[in-house]
C-alpha cells in the first residue's frame, strides 16, 4: 500500500514533531487539533524548527518554504478523512484514545491505516473499538521527533501483514529506523526506561543524592547523553507518571509503583519543561 495523505491528531510536541517530518518528506499533512491555540503553536513550532534545520544547513530554505505549504492546520476530525495514514498524538489516556479511534473510524476512507503514538497504551485495545484491527499500528517516535531516528512500530495482536510491513517501510522512507515490538504495556523503550527514571526520582526522595548529583552520575559514569531526572523532566512527569500506571496495571507487578514524590509533584502541577519547574528550574515555560 502506499501511503501519501497523512492525518496527524495533536499538535502538540508530538503530533507537530510527526507532522514537520511527514510534510518535509514530500507528504501532504493535515494537522488536527480541537484546540486553536494550541494549533497555532503548534505552527509555530514546526516554521522555527524549520528554521532551525535551514540554519544548521541540513535542509534548505526552499525545503522548508516546501514543507510548510503541505501542512494544512485544522480543528476537526473530520479534516482526516482522505488521509491513508491517521497518526494520533494525544494525551497519554487510554479512554480519550479510544473516543478518537472509535471516531477515526467512522471518518476514514476504508483503505486508511489508523496509528498510535503512544508510548505505553495497548494498541490490541485501541484496535478492538475499531472495524479495522487489522489496520491499526502502533507509531512511536522518540521526541524530539525531526532529530530522534527511532521509530518504535507495535504490532497488535490483530495487525496484519501488510499494515506492519508498509509501516516499516514508510518510517524508513522518513529517514527513521523502525524496530518493531509486541504489544506489551510499555514495550520497549519505556518498560526499560521508566523503571530507571522511577528509580532516580526515589533517590530523590529518599534524600541519596541532590538531582543534578544523580543526573550527573548517569551521565559520567553510565555514558547517558542526558540525566534520569532531566529527561523525566522533558518529557514530562505526568507522562511519565501515566505510563508508570500503565506498566503497573498492565503488568501487576510492584517494581512498576510510581514514586510517591513523582505523584505529589504533578498534583502540585511540577511537570517538568512544559510548565517551566519539575526537578529543575526552566524559568518559563517551554
Amino acid at each position: 500500500m502506499t501511503i501519501r495523505d497523512v492525518a496527524v491528531i495533536g499538535a502538540g510536541t508530538m503530533g507537530n514533531g510527526i507532522a514537520h517530518v511527514f510534510a518535509l518528506r514530500g507528504h501532504p499533512v493535515s494537522l488536527i487539533d480541537s484546540d486553536p491555540a494550541a494549533l497555532r503553536k503548534g505552527m509555530d513550532a514546526i516554521a522555527r524548527n524549520l528554521e532551525r534545520q535551514v540554519g544548521k544547513q541540513a535542509i534548505s530554505a526552499e525545503d522548508r518554504d516546501a514543507a510548510l505549504a503541505r501542512i494544512d492546520a485544522q480543528e476537526g476530525l473530520d479534516s482526516a478523512h482522505a488521509a491513508d495514514l491517521v497518526v494520533e498524538a494525544i494525551v497519554e489516556d487510554e479512554e480519550v484514545k479510544t473516543d478518537v479511534f472509535r471516531t477515526l473510524d467512522s471518518i476514514v476512507q476504508p483503505h486508511g491505516i489508523l496509528a498510535s503514538n503512544t508510548s505505553s497504551i495497548s494498541i490490541t485495545r485501541l484496535g478492538a473499538v475499531t472495524s479495522r484491527p487489522d489496520q491499526t499500528i502502533g507509531m512511536h517516535f522518540m521526541n524530539p521527533v525531526p532529530v530522534m531516528t527511532l521509530v518504535e512500530v507495535i504490532r497488535g495482536y490483530e495487525t496484519s501483514a501488510e499494515t506492519h510491513s508498509t509501516i516499516v517501510a514508510l518510517a524508513e522512507s522518513l529517514g527513521k529506523t523502525p524496530v518493531t515490538v509486541r504489544d506489551y504495556p510499555g514495550f520497549v523503550s519505556n518498560r526499560v526506561l521508566m523503571p530507571m527514571i522511577n528509580e532516580a526520582i526515589f533517590c530523590v526522595m529518599e534524600g541519596v543524592a541532590e538531582p543534578e548529583a544523580i543526573d550527573t552520575v548517569m551521565k559520567l559514569g553510565m555514558s547517558h547523553p542526558m540525566g534520569p531526572l532531566t529527561l523525566a523532566d522533558f518529557i514530562g512527569l505526568d507522562v511519565c507518571l501515566a505510563i508508570l500506571e500503565v506498566l503497573q496495571a498492565g503488568l501487576g507487578d510492584p517494581k512498576y509503583r510510581p514514586c510517591p514524590l513523582l505523584r505529589q509533584m504533578v498534583a502540585a502541577g511540577r511537570l517538568g519543561r512544559k510548565t517551566g519547574a519539575g526537578f529543575f528550574e526552566y524559568g518559563e515555560r517551554a
